[in-house]
């Protein structure tokens, strides 16, 4: 069977939008691990006075508040980045599913 050139196209954009989806989950991902980690820190600091950082490869020693402070907006900025690429990852799946309604009625039509 002879596929048409729209086809092949809508197959093509398909093939990228998944490509971006997996970029997208894999990014996502990483974040989702560095929140964790960020999480787990704020807990260990609980009960403490003082804690050290890493600034350009050395250990400095602060005070706990400082640390939870800054942890806590690292946190928040993760969970940013991390919703906002649920909703670009919401976004391509619709585009995807949509793309491939299309070229599996152009396949079906051509049978």
């Amino acid at each position: 069977m002879k596929v048409d050139e729209q086809t092949q196209q809508k197959i093509k954009q398909l093939s990228l939008l998944e490509q971006n989806l997996q970029s997208t989950a894999l990014q996502k991902q990483g974040f989702q691990v560095q929140l964790m980690e960020t999480e787990s820190a704020i807990d260990e600091l609980k009960d403490k006075k003082s804690g050290y950082k890493i600034v350009a490869n050395i250990l400095i020693q602060s005070d706990a508040e400082t640390l939870k402070k800054e942890l806590e907006e690292k946190k928040e900025v993760l969970e940013l980045r991390i919703k906002s690429l649920e909703k670009q990852e919401s976004k391509l799946r619709d585009k995807a599913s949509e793309l491939q309604k299309q070229v599996m009625g152009q396949l079906e039509s051509k049978e």
